[in-house]
């Protein structure tokens, strides 16, 4: 039987500089599903779906070009919303699965 996940959302503002750090930061951990970039007025700069179980050393080679355009459009704002989709294991329906 299939395992079921859980969806998170949660947003927080970086300093334009640091984004890109970061970005890698989320991307190594995980568990994101995917990242929402946007502007201080709520406008979206980018979105960047992840994949689960793909190594980390090499999503973040995959995610290269992805990081350099990031950078160049943060060099440009102030601040920066990131609002991140996470996917949880459901510990609720992995106890009834045994």
């Amino acid at each position: 039987m299939e395992s079921e996940h859980k969806q998170t959302n949660e947003e927080f503002e970086v300093d334009a500089g640091k984004v890109v750090d970061e970005v890698k930061k989320l991307i190594v951990q995980g568990n994101v599903r995917r990242l929402i970039l946007r502007k201080e007025n709520d406008e979206i700069l980018m979105e960047i779906p992840l994949t689960t179980g793909v190594a980390a050393g090499s999503i973040l080679t995959i995610f290269a070009p992805v990081l350099a355009a990031l950078g160049a459009m943060a060099a440009l704002l102030a601040r920066v919303k990131i609002q991140v989709v996470r996917i949880e294991n459901d510990p609720a329906v992995e106890d009834k699965q045994e």
